[in-house]
């Protein structure tokens, strides 16, 4: 367990801790939360021993041993498996399979296993750290934003892992339904202390909430009756004959204790301008296909699909696979190899990727570079847009060569609330953001009247606001129309394919089952996006064409009675033949879209019956 009592730590004259307290528990798991800023990660270097506080205690049993996953990268073996191995309690020969098992759920394959830590990226050297942590079974965990760098599918095998973890822990992350699904306790770094209770963030953030009320209505009226004691001392202190009254109210008043007025607590403040689109489809994509030069084999082969004006669709699957890539394609920074991308004049892209932090001009101030991508906004609004990034006051005019990485991602997010758009394409925004501004990003989302594609492994996001999915798995990425929820039961992750109820044995009949039934179930979606997807695509292109053919019908229908009420003979007869072929081709399309209709139809029933057929 673990003891913190009167803990005090500041910076020059920024307060981080004031007479803060914390005990955990045996068993539990507590998700630490708190601002960026806040005092998070400093606390568990304190916990740790790897920094000290100013004042205060931190006290553990003889013994216990705290495991804390440290950012710093330094590895002394030749493979990955050997350092890993480095990290066991017992014999690292006899126990290498442990850290095997470890390795794999972190997203390593066999090959990497034997090569060189070094050769990794840097994302990759930071599993090697947590596999490290894991297999050190200490007694308690201290994760400071484990998830970072973690695909989607990693992130649920350390999930699990987590959620079985037997031990004490204290867990950081922007992901706040990674941490209320492995935590049985939540904490809050909040006006210099330290505030916990049992059960998730909401009920933390709630609690707090009704607490700050209260206590707010408490200070209100308190101070009603300090001025009206006040009042009356003023009112009749002269008074010989009041002495005595007003005596009694001047102690009573010295034994009223003032309430300090909260200060608010800066966070970001999500409002995304949405530009209008009069059309259907902002972007079309057709048999879209991409790969680099040295690539293997292709990132994209054949994804073919229709964004909506309004549409939400998830990009979903392990690194590395070029889910950031087809971003790239769809913003027009890269071009397709085969295939094409569509894209309405009247698209207005706003484009978020961490590599863009990159293109800021860093001589400029956060003001200027705001300024610079609508410089028909007033200092004011651009003043504002600062302050809703959290750059308040004088730190609009800080260069954007002093920022920190994450201070220089919410300067793109500004830049993007600045931007007047109806296609939002974002790559992992919520990377350094902290919970509550993660919160008011989806927030914002939900309430967008534009498109959106997001590339994100936030399952909590993806719940909230993805109606369809891109995903990239098996041998090439494919449309899921569906959400998030609808994929983890019809497909799910085909790492996850083995994985069968507690109390079963692992390779019995029933795992067997389950793994072929799920991979029948990934093999008939991914046909049924092939099959389906284009008759969907061509429904909706003749639908699109069926509406202009429709208005040109109309403005003909009025251009002929015009010409006729001016007794234009040419005029009638031009316009006559012009009307004559627009509804012919009216009357094509609508036998297309009929076709195409019936076609679709039936595909829909002949797949429904076909997962009814898997699922027996």
């Amino acid at each position: 367990m673990l003891q913190i009592s009167g803990l005090e730590k500041g910076f020059g004259e920024r307060l981080l801790f004031s007479d803060a307290s914390l005990t955990i528990n045996y068993g539990e798991r507590v998700a630490l939360f708190g601002r960026n800023g806040s005092g998070k990660s400093t606390l568990l270097k304190i916990i740790a021993g790897d920094d000290s506080a100013d004042k205060g205690d931190v006290h553990t049993p003889k013994g216990y041993r705290i495991g804390y996953l440290k950012q710093h990268l330094s590895f002394s073996h030749p493979t990955v498996l050997e350092e890993a191995c480095s990290a066991l309690i017992g014999d690292p020969v006899s126990e290498q399979y442990k850290a095997e098992i470890v390795l794999a759920g972190l997203g390593f394959t066999d090959d990497e296993l034997h090569i060189a830590p070094s050769a990794l990226s840097g994302g990759f050297q930071i599993r090697i750290n947590l596999a490290k942590l894991i297999l050190s079974e200490p007694n308690m965990l201290l994760l400071d934003e484990p998830t970072n760098y973690l695909d989607i599918v990693s992130m649920r095998w350390l999930e699990r892992f987590l959620k079985d973890w037997e031990g004490e822990m204290i867990v950081i992350s922007h992901d706040r339904s990674f941490c209320d699904e492995v935590s049985t306790h939540s904490a809050l770094v909040y006006r210099s202390g330290i505030r916990k209770l049992e059960g998730n963030s909401e009920k933390l953030f709630t609690r707090i909430s009704e607490d700050e009320e209260l206590y707010e209505r408490t200070r209100v009226n308190r101070e009603k009756e300090i001025k009206k004691m006040e009042a009356f001392i003023n009112r009749f202190k002269a008074k010989a004959s009041k002495a005595t009254v007003v005596q009694s109210r001047v102690k009573a008043l010295s034994k009223i204790e003032r309430l300090d007025e909260l200060s608010s607590e800066s966070t970001l403040d999500f409002e995304f301008v949405h530009a209008a689109f009069p059309g259907r489809f902002p972007i079309e994509v057709n048999e879209l296909s991409f790969g680099f030069p040295n690539s293997l084999k292709p990132l994209v082969n054949g994804l073919s699909f229709s964004l909506k004006k309004d549409d939400r669709i998830g990009v979903i699957g392990k690194n590395g696979r070029g889910k950031s890539t087809l971003l790239k394609l769809l913003a027009g920074e890269l071009r397709p190899l085969g295939g094409e991308i569509v894209t309405s004049p009247n698209t207005k892209i706003s484009f978020f990727a961490q590599t863009n932090t990159n293109r800021l001009t860093l001589s400029n101030t956060v003001e200027a570079e705001v300024q610079e991508v609508n410089p028909t906004l007033g200092r004011t609004a651009v003043r504002s847009i600062c302050g809703c990034m959290m750059f308040e006051g004088d730190d609009a005019l800080k260069k954007i060569s002093v920022l920190s990485g994450g201070e220089r991602s919410r300067v793109l997010l500004g830049k993007i609330l600045a931007t007047p758009s109806n296609l939002l394409l974002l790559d992992e925004p919520t990377n350094h953001l902290d919970v509550e501004s993660v919160m008011a990003l989806t927030d914002a989302l939900e309430v967008f009247e534009g498109a959106v594609v997001i590339v994100t492994h936030n399952e909590d996001i993806l719940r909230r606001t993805a109606q369809r999915l891109i995903v990239y798995q098996g041998e090439k990425p494919f449309l899921f129309e569906g959400g998030y929820d609808d994929f983890l039961d019809m497909v799910g992750w085909e790492e996850e394919a083995d994985l069968v109820p507690k109390g079963k044995r692992k390779g019995g009949p029933s795992a067997g089952t389950a793994r072929d039934k799920k991979k029948g179930r990934a093999d008939l979606v991914q046909e049924r996006s092939r099959v389906v997807t284009p008759l969907k695509t061509q429904v909706e292109r003749s639908e699109k064409r069926i509406e202009e053919l429709e208005k040109t019908v109309e403005k003909l229908q009025q251009k002929l009675a015009a010409v006729s009420g001016h007794g234009d003979a040419v005029g009638i007869k031009l316009t006559s033949q012009e009307l004559a072929v627009t509804r012919q081709d009216l009357e094509k399309e609508v036998g297309r879209w009929e076709e195409s209709s019936q076609e679709l139809e039936r595909q829909e029933k002949n797949y429904a019956a076909k997962m009814q057929e898997v699922e027996a």
